[in-house]
C-alpha cells in the first residue's frame, strides 16, 4: 500500500435537468466514494468534490418544456440530487453548484487569463441557426444524424449511441429542437481553444507516459482523438443562459459549458477550503498531489483533452494522474434513458427501500461496468442481496454474535492452543487488506467487493467446518478458541467492508461495540496485530444486518418498468397519415371477404412467417403472412379472418401466397385480426 499522500478526487458534475439515476451512481459516484472513503481510512489527505452543473443547455430545454425559468429548474433539481447524495452516503467534501459566485468568478478568471495570455483565437464562423426562434442553435438545441455511427438522433455536442464529441455543424440533416425547422447557416464569432496545438503534449502526457496505467477503454479513445487530428474548439456559445463572456465585443455569448464545468471542480475546491480554514492551491497546484477524476465514458474527451489542455494553457496546475472512466450500465436490456424516463431513480429507490442503501451499492459495484457495458436487472439485485449479502456476510455475523451470546453472555473467550486450521485461517485474514487495497487502488473495485465477501466465505467455511454447536458439549475449550479466531474475523470486517458497505459498518461495529476498545483497529492493523477484538471485551447483541428482498417487492419494480414501457409505447406511436385519396371505383375493385384458417404451419428458415391455408368459400388458398412472431400456428385453426382476396400473387421463400389476411397493430405492439365473431358468418361471405 502506498505511503499518506494528498489527493483530489472529482466526480462529474451532475446536468440540474433531472434527478440521479443508476447509471450515473454505477458509472461515477459509487467507485468514487468507494476510494475516498479508502483513502481516508488508511490515512491520507483528501478532498472529495463535485456539485451541480447548472449551465448546460439541458437546463433551458426542460425550463421550456415545464414553461418555468432556469433557475426554478436547477433550484428543484440540485436540491433533489444534493439529498439524494446525502441520503445515500456519497461523502463528498464538498457539494457546490456552478450557479455559485465563487464560480462564476473563477471560471471568469479562469478565462481572461487565457485570453491575456493569447491562448485562444478568435473566429467568425457559420453556425447552425433557427430563424423561427430566432437563435444560433448550440449544442443540445440541435439534432442529426451522427456523421460517425449514422445514429439518427446525435446532439450537436455529442452522439450519446457511439459517445463521440461533435460540434453542431457536423450533424447531417440538423433539426431545431425548439421549433422543428431546419436550421441554416449565420455567421458569429466565438473564442476557439486551438487543440490542435496541445497534441504533442497530449501525446506525451498521456500515450506514453499513461500506456500502462490507464484503462484500456480511456486510453483507446485518446489514442482515437490524437491519431484523428485535433481541430480547434470553441469556448463560447450564442446563448443566454450560462457565464457571460468576461472580454470586450462578446455581448450576448456565454462561455461553453465543457469550459465552465471542469472549472467547476477547481471553485468548489475553492468553497470547501475557505469553510474549513485551508489552502486550497495545494490540492490543484502541488505536484505532490494526485488528481483522480471519477467519471462516465461519454466524458473521457472533456477530461483526457480539452480540460487538460485548458490546465496545460493556464500552466500553474497539476495534471490528473488518473481518469478512470466506466462502461455504461443499461436496465433490464435497455440503454437508460432520462427523457424516456427508462430509470431507477436514485431518490425513488431510496423511497422504496430506505434501509437498503448499501444493498444497491453492492449490486452495482458487483456488477460494475468497468471493462464493458454491464445490464442491471430487479433480478440480479434480489439474488446479490439474499444469496452474497444475507447468505454469506449476514449469515456469517448473525451466527457468530448469537453464539458468543449464548455460550459467553457476549463476552470474547480466552483462546487456547490454536490449531493447524486456527492460524491458517488468521493468517489468510491477514491478507486480505493488502488484496483489497490493490483492488481499489487499481480501480477494480467489483473485484474488491468480491474480495470482501471471500472474508466472509473465510469466516463462514471456518465455523462450517470446526461446528462449535457441536463440540460445545464435548470440548468447550476448544469451542472458546473457535469463536475466538471467528471473532478476529467478524472484526476484520467491521472495517474493510466501509468502503463498501457505510451503513453495514456503522452498525456492525455497534453491534460488536467496536468503538468502545481503547484502540478500534484499523485497515493496516487487521496485517498487523494480532488481536484485533481482545478476550473479555464485550459485545452486544445480534442485529440483522441485512433482510431478504421478497418477490413481491421485486414485482413492483417492474411492473414500475413495464408501466413505462407502455407510456413510451404509446407516446411514440405515430399515425400514419391519410393515403392519396381513393375513388369509388377503385374501392370496389378490393374484394374482401370472411375467410376461416384451416391449415398452419412455420415457414422453414424463416423466422417471422407463417404458411396458412385458408378456406375463402371460392376455394382454399395459400396465404403467408408475417405474423410467427405473434402466434403459434396450432391456435390459428378455425380462426376467421378478412381477406383481400384478389390481390396478385406473389412468391415469398419459394411458396407462392394468394392473398393478404387484414390485420392491424395495438399501441403496444400487438398484432390483432379484423375478423368477425358473429356466428352464422361464413367463409366467402363479401364485405361490402
Amino acid at each position: 500500500m502506498s505511503a499518506p499522500k494528498r489527493y483530489t478526487i472529482t466526480s462529474a458534475l451532475p446536468y440540474t435537468n433531472g434527478p440521479i439515476h443508476i447509471g450515473h451512481l454505477a458509472g461515477v459516484y459509487v467507485p468514487a466514494d468507494i476510494y475516498s472513503r479508502y483513502l481516508r481510512i488508511t490515512g491520507n489527505d483528501v478532498a472529495f468534490i463535485c456539485g451541480s452543473d447548472e449551465h448546460g443547455a439541458a437546463i433551458p430545454m426542460r425550463a421550456k418544456k415545464e414553461g418555468v425559468s432556469p433557475q426554478v429548474i436547477i433550484d428543484k433539481y440540485h436540491a433533489i440530487i444534493k439529498k439524494s447524495f446525502e441520503d445515500f452516503g456519497i461523502t463528498f467534501d464538498n457539494y457546490s453548484r456552478t450557479s455559485a459566485p465563487i464560480h462564476h468568478e473563477t471560471a471568469s478568471e479562469f478565462f481572461k487569463k487565457l485570453y491575456e495570455d493569447g491562448k485562444f483565437i478568435e473566429e467568425t464562423s457559420e453556425q447552425l441557426y433557427d430563424a423561427e426562434a430566432d437563435q444560433f442553435l448550440a449544442d443540445r438545441f440541435v439534432t442529426g444524424t451522427c456523421p460517425k455511427c449514422g445514429n439518427e438522433e446525435a446532439y450537436g455536442d455529442q452522439c450519446e449511441n457511439c459517445g463521440s464529441s461533435l460540434n453542431a455543424t457536423d450533424l447531417i440533416n440538423p433539426k431545431s429542437t425548439i421549433s422543428g425547422a431546419k436550421p441554416t447557416l449565420k455567421q458569429t464569432k466565438h473564442w476557439f481553444l486551438p487543440l490542435d496545438q496541445y497534441e504533442d503534449f497530449l501525446r506525451e502526457w498521456v500515450l506514453v507516459g499513461h500506456k500502462k496505467d490507464w484503462k484500456t477503454n480511456v486510453y483507446g479513445q485518446i489514442k482515437s482523438w490524437v491519431d484523428d487530428g485535433l481541430r480547434p474548439r470553441a469556448v463560447t456559445r450564442d446563448l443566454d443562459w450560462g457565464i457571460p463572456v468576461p472580454v470586450e465585443g462578446a455581448e450576448g455569448k456565454v462561455l461553453y459549458v465543457w469550459f465552465d464545468a471542469p472549472i467547476g471542480y477547481i471553485s468548489s475546491t475553492k468553497e470547501w477550503a475557505d469553510r474549513e480554514g485551508k489552502d486550497w492551491e495545494p490540492y490543484w497546484k502541488d505536484k505532490d498531489t494526485k488528481l483522480v477524476h471519477f467519471i462516465g465514458k461519454d466524458n473521457i474527451v472533456f477530461h483526457c483533452i480539452i480540460f487538460p489542455s485548458m490546465l496545460k494553457a493556464e500552466g500553474s496546475y497539476i495534471l490528473p494522474e488518473n481518469v478512470p472512466a466506466n462502461e455504461f450500465l443499461n436496465l433490464e436490456g435497455n440503454k437508460l434513458s432520462t427523457s424516456k424516463n427508462w430509470a431507477v431513480w436514485l431518490h425513488e429507490y431510496l423511497e422504496d427501500f430506505p434501509d437498503k442503501q448499501d444493498v444497491l451499492r453492492y449490486a452495482l459495484t458487483a456488477n460494475a461496468p468497468e471493462t464493458k457495458d454491464n445490464d442491471f436487472t430487479w433480478k440480479d439485485f434480489q439474488d446479490r442481496n439474499n444469496n452474497e449479502l444475507v447468505g454469506n456476510f449476514g449469515n456469517f455475523i448473525n451466527r457468530i454474535v448469537v453464539l458468543t451470546n449464548k455460550y459467553y453472555d457476549g463476552v470474547v473467550p480466552t483462546p487456547n492452543e490454536f490449531s493447524e486450521v486456527d492460524l491458517q485461517t488468521l493468517t489468510e485474514l491477514r491478507a486480505y487488506p493488502g488484496v483489497i487495497s490493490s483492488s481499489i487502488e487499481r480501480y477494480r473495485f467489483r473485484e474488491g467487493s468480491q474480495e470482501l465477501l471471500n472474508v466472509s466465505r473465510l469466516g463462514n467455511k471456518y465455523l462450517a467446518d470446526e461446528e462449535p454447536w457441536k463440540l460445545i458439549k464435548t470440548d468447550p475449550e476448544r469451542v472458546k478458541t473457535i469463536m475466538y479466531v471467528g471473532l478476529q474475523v467478524a472484526a476484520a470486517l467491521a472495517t474493510l467492508s466501509e468502503p463498501f458497505l457505510p451503513f453495514t459498518c456503522k452498525k456492525l461495529k455497534s453491534i460488536l461495540c467496536h468503538s468502545e476498545l481503547d484502540t478500534a483497529s484499523t485497515w493496516n492493523d487487521i496485517s498487523t496485530k494480532e488481536v484485533l477484538l481482545p478476550a473479555g471485551h464485550q459485545i452486544g447483541k445480534a442485529e440483522l444486518l441485512f433482510s431478504k428482498i421478497e418477490d413481491t417487492d421485486i414485482q413492483k419494480q417492474l411492473d414500475k418498468l413495464e408501466a413505462t414501457k407502455k407510456a413510451n409505447e404509446a407516446e411514440n406511436k405515430t399515425i400514419e397519415p391519410q393515403k392519396e385519396t381513393a375513388t369509388f371505383e377503385d374501392f370496389t375493385k378490393m374484394d374482401l371477404r370472411i375467410g376461416t384458417i384451416v391449415e398452419a404451419e412455420k415457414m422453414p428458415k424463416a423466422k417471422k412467417l407463417l404458411v396458412l391455408k385458408v378456406d375463402t368459400g371460392i376455394n382454399i388458398r395459400t396465404i403467408v403472412s408475417g405474423i410467427a412472431e405473434h402466434f403459434k400456428p396450432e391456435d390459428l385453426i378455425g380462426k376467421k379472418v378478412t381477406v383481400l382476396v384478389n390481390l396478385a400473387p406473389r412468391k415469398l421463400r419459394g411458396v407462392e401466397s394468394e392473398g393478404m389476411i387484414l390485420m392491424t397493430e395495438t399501441p403496444n405492439g400487438k398484432l390483432v385480426f379484423l375478423n368477425p365473431d358473429e356466428d352464422g358468418v361464413n367463409p366467402g361471405a363479401v364485405i361490402s
